[in-house]
């Protein structure tokens, strides 16, 4: 029998029993699509026998998905599978060794962001580092001040991967994307605070990683509004952090979250896969009148 174990009070359920390399029926489905809008973060145990073509179609049952801008760390077979790894192979790394060592929502710069993703470890360090930071942006949100609620009333802020590709380049050029790469992911704008399409509970979406600029603000208010919201999102109070073990595969929910690689020393092999399930638009969150008052 499938047992499911809250990891915190608000953020991430670890589920056991259930393998996924067997079949999904539509009822087990829907129970994980409603856990993962009112939990955030999904923990699978012991999936060793999924393979990276039953990847793919469990995937597939929460949406469809995208492929990802840098086609070079796809996976051979399938293409939907960027290879998250520091593992380099005559010459060259086959995976994108610095993902995700920011905070930040997978995609938050597509025009319709990721519903979700879903990271199955395939190897890990012997040393036991290597973890993964998340942060529960619903629960932020909730905690911030009436009169700060009221001020992101209505905020849009952009959010870039060219720039951040730019940053990352400066430190490894082999990182840089071409033009026509670049012209695929222009920047996009969405609200600073978006109501979950399922649950309808607000969120902070703004992220470290992408987001460059609050565009209804001059920039000094702009960046010190964005810098004081990435601070506060991060806090102890909000945060689960993931040791990964053997075969674990973690679903998580971008519209409520964010996270953060950890990293690991450069002589310890680590590699993942990661599929990505479309989004929606984000809807801007509109307080009632007795949430942001004085």
């Amino acid at each position: 029998m499938t047992k499911f174990v809250d990891l915190t009070p608000t953020l991430g359920t670890e589920i056991l029993d259930l393998d996924l390399a067997d079949d999904l029926d539509d009822a087990t489905a829907a129970t994980l699509q409603r856990l993962l809008g009112l939990r955030g973060l999904l923990v699978f145990r012991d999936q060793a026998k999924l393979t990276p073509e039953r990847h793919v179609e469990i995937s597939r049952r929460f949406g469809g998905l995208e492929v990802h801008v840098q086609k070079r760390y796809h996976h051979q077979a399938h293409p939907e599978i960027l290879i998250v790894s520091n593992v380099v192979e005559n010459g060259a790394p086959i995976g994108l060794a610095d993902a995700g060592k920011y905070w930040h929502s997978d995609l938050s710069y597509l025009a319709e962001p990721s519903l979700g993703s879903l990271l199955h470890a395939q190897e890990l360090p012997t040393d036991g580092s290597g973890d993964t930071l998340f942060a529960d942006t619903r629960a932020s949100y909730d905690a911030l001040d009436a009169a700060t609620k009221r001020r992101l009333v209505g905020l849009s802020a952009e959010h870039s991967y060219v720039a951040r590709n730019n940053a990352q380049a400066a430190v490894n050029p082999d990182r840089r994307i071409d033009e026509s790469t670049a012209a695929k992911v222009p920047p996009v704008l969405h609200p600073v605070v978006r109501a979950h399409p399922l649950t309808k509970r607000p969120a902070l979406f703004v992220n470290e990683g992408f987001t460059t600029r609050i565009v209804d603000l001059p920039d000094a208010e702009s960046r010190a509004l964005l810098d004081r919201l990435f601070a506060h999102s991060i806090e102890p109070r909000f945060l689960y952090r993931h040791q990964w073990r053997a075969h674990d595969l973690v679903f998580w929910d971008n519209r409520s979250t964010m996270h953060l690689a950890t990293g690991c020393p450069a002589n310890e092999r680590r590699t993942l896969f990661r599929t990505t399930v479309r989004g929606d638009r984000p809807i801007a969150y509109v307080p009632a009148a007795a949430e942001i008052a004085a």
